[in-house]
């Protein structure tokens, strides 16, 4: 007997050598995926998202006949920085926001990976304003707001979200910060527009010929 269950013990720790290393494959992966998207390299972004979710496909069926592994905090955390990643894309290039299903995920790591991808979309935010798209910075304002009034609702123990109370939370503060520098950013551009109104208003291509002799 003894024999027959460390021989099932043998095969559990393979199962969890591999999924663990690749986990940490996906984590990497998926980090590199947001940081081209943030440099305008969508190609290569989506070709990274493929590869972690290659990595993610393979990392389930390994885990599969072990629910210990399968459902393992490296597990679960891998499993959400894809699902940022893919959000973070989607968001950013205007897409349609991915399926759980369709990426691979758990619920709660999908709910937990698109809350932070608004972390991200707030960089591109900033990345606008910088730019001056104001407006554009605007809209996405908005879509992060969005994001925030569906993932608010899910009022559940902490157990089944997988700490989505706390990434909220967090959510509510960026979005804060967020909204200041928008709403700053289109004062200022309003004043310019102001102030450029005016300039035109008392050009010399505007002055009366009684304006000139004054």
């Amino acid at each position: 007997m003894c024999q027959r269950l460390r021989g099932d013990f043998e095969l559990r720790n393979e199962a969890r050598e591999r999924v663990l290393a690749l986990s940490r494959e996906v984590v990497r992966t998926s980090a590199n995926a947001i940081r081209h998207e943030h440099r305008g390299e969508g190609d290569a972004a989506r070709a990274l998202l493929a590869d972690a979710g290659r990595a993610v496909r393979e990392m389930r069926e390994s885990a599969a006949a072990y629910g210990d592994v399968l459902y393992a905090g490296y597990v679960h955390d891998a499993q959400k920085e894809f699902a940022e990643a893919a959000c973070t894309i989607a968001l950013i290039e205007g897409d349609l926001l991915p399926e759980p299903e369709d990426l691979g995920v758990e619920p709660r790591a999908y709910l937990n990976g698109l809350g932070e991808a608004v972390g991200e979309l707030r960089r591109h935010i900033l990345d606008r304003i910088r730019a001056g798209e104001i407006l554009e910075a605007e809209r996405e304002l908005q879509i992060a707001d969005d994001v925030y009034y569906n993932l608010v609702v899910f009022d559940y123990p902490e157990a089944l979200t997988g700490g989505l109370r706390r990434t909220v939370d967090a959510m509510r503060g960026v979005l804060e910060r967020t909204r200041g520098d928008v709403t700053n950013a289109l004062r200022q551009l309003r004043l310019e527009r102001a102030l450029d109104a005016a300039m035109q208003a008392v050009s010399p291509a505007n002055a009366t010929d009684d304006d000139l002799h004054e």
